[in-house]
């Protein structure tokens, strides 16, 4: 299936769910654009406001070296006004079917510094729309932040440390992810870790300069496609958090989701069974293990799916997108060994027309997400993948007992900086797979190594941008804050004629 084909159904599926059309989910494009057509139409009813095509023009006039005004410089209240239109437009959906999670989202950012950071990706590249064009492409992580890393299973389900969530992943400059991952550090050291802008500075040194580090190393040895790190090959302080994630299957399953029969979910706050859609995510589940060309382990059985539930306010950027936990019998039978796949919604990376264009671009959704896995791990997590149910793109991953990130509380100031100087180097490593793995189609570590020039100077450049945009960030979330507590975010902007 096409990403335009894809896209289309889905801008098509989208309207008819404003419209409360019955039975779209079951509905092909065509019957799609026929319910549509049938729907009165009112001249009057205005159109929601956007203003994404205006930046994709900003971010190639950028690009091509124009002087142009960007969003970065504004001030006072027109710099309100944008924060507000960006995030109006960023949960455009969720803001018009006044989603429950919207508005927990809305306080969650409200409430931190670091939460709003996690949670504003495309207010973040608008200010960054059409950068660095003339440096080396890659596929970048698109949120890169402390939290952003973190233990997962690999293909042979054994506990690795990487980049672990890719929902923004966009071919764009290197020194995209950089920038956000520098500010992302500063800002996680300032609110999780207490610490004094000082030390926030040395902490995005390390972060930067393990890059630098990472990138010549492999420049030199080209042996990305050969590492992974694992508990007998990690630094001291991701061994220990490795070995502090590990939990036995039967024990995660019992305290955390089964039922006392261990025949299917429990519910919680969290957890919604839905046990009456079994049949239909097995076809599910069957279609994604045949688009994906996923072999399936002899510990997952027969694939057979024995429960499914809604899984409600998880991440912070993701809240109010669908989220559903499948069951899957494992190859005992008896509940103690089963796995649960995870079906997360998808939506457009945030980077989309606000990244330099280039050859390599995938504009897709789940496609999208599962192929930067692909890149990125090279020996991942198998049931990563993509799949279309309900008009809408999904991507799938396996829940694992050892699935875990860092707890940036209980880090000590050098253990801050050590963290962010493995994370530098972690992302070296996933970007020096462009070439490999990825549509990148020249030798990308020692173009990169040519780009950052001086090393001195480079993380200079990269800390004073950081600086900059951390400063920046601190304005605009007491500017969200203000609108926020007047209601802001319980409307969209319409265009009224």
């Amino acid at each position: 299936m096409s990403d335009e084909f894809e896209q289309t159904r889905q801008a098509l599926y989208e309207r008819a769910q404003e419209h409360g059309i019955v039975g779209r989910s079951s509905m092909s494009k065509a019957e799609l654009a026929a319910a549509l057509q049938r729907v009165p139409q009112q001249a009057s009813t205005p159109a929601i406001a956007t203003r994404g095509e205006a930046f994709r023009r900003l971010a190639e006039a950028v690009a091509a070296g124009e002087f142009v005004v960007q969003p970065r410089v504004l001030a006072g209240h027109d710099r309100r006004r944008h924060v507000r239109q960006t995030l109006r437009e960023d949960h455009e959906v969720r803001i018009a079917e006044s989603s429950e999670d919207a508005e927990i989202k809305f306080d969650e950012l409200s409430d931190s510094l670091y939460s709003f950071f996690r949670g504003t990706a495309l207010l973040f590249y608008r200010d960054m729309a059409g950068d660095d064009a003339w440096m080396p492409t890659v596929l970048t992580l698109g949120d890169v932040h402390p939290e952003n890393f973190g233990v997962m299973p690999n293909v042979n389900n054994v506990p690795i440390f990487s980049v672990n969530d890719f929902d923004e992943a966009y071919y764009a400059p290197f020194t995209w992810d950089i920038k956000r991952g520098a500010v992302g550090f500063m800002i996680a050291a300032e609110v999780e870790g207490e610490l004094k802008r000082k030390q926030q500075i040395k902490i995005a040194r390390r972060f930067i300069r393990g890059y630098i580090e990472g990138m010549q190393r492999l420049a030199r040895e080209g042996t990305e496609q050969n590492e992974e790190m694992r508990l007998d090959n990690a630094p001291k302080l991701i061994a220990e958090l490795i070995e502090d994630a590990d939990e036995k299957r039967d024990e995660w399953l019992v305290e955390d989701y089964l039922n006392e029969q261990k025949t299917g979910f429990r519910a919680t706050d969290e957890l919604v069974p839905i046990s009456s859609r079994r049949d239909e995510f097995q076809t599910i589940t069957d279609r994604l293990i045949e688009q994906n060309n996923i072999e399936v382990p002899a510990r997952a059985g027969q694939m057979r799916v024995k429960d499914v539930a809604l899984r409600r306010g998880q991440g912070t950027a993701s809240l109010g997108l669908n989220r559903y936990y499948v069951l899957i019998e494992g190859a005992a039978g008896d509940g103690s060994d089963d796995l649960i796949i995870e079906y997360k919604q998808a939506r457009r990376s945030a980077l989309a027309g606000l990244a330099p264009s280039s050859d390599y671009e995938n504009d897709g959704r789940a496609e999208r997400i599962s192929h930067a896995q692909a890149v990125h791990l090279v020996r991942g997590d198998r049931f990563y993948g993509h799949v279309e149910f309900d008009g809408l793109s999904y991507m799938s991953r396996e829940r694992a007992p050892f699935r875990d990130d860092i707890d940036l509380d209980d880090l000590s100031k050098s253990d801050w900086k050590a963290y962010a100087r493995i994370c530098g180097r972690v992302l070296a490593h996933v970007h020096a797979l462009s070439d490999e793995s990825g549509k990148i189609d020249y030798d990308i570590e020692p173009a990169i190594v040519n780009a950052i020039g001086p090393p001195d100077l480079f993380a200079q450049d990269m800390l004073e941008f950081a600086l900059e945009a951390a400063d920046r960030l601190r304005r605009d979330h007491a500017m969200f804050c203000a609108d926020h507590a007047l209601g802001a975010f319980k409307k969209l902007d319409l265009v009224h004629k």
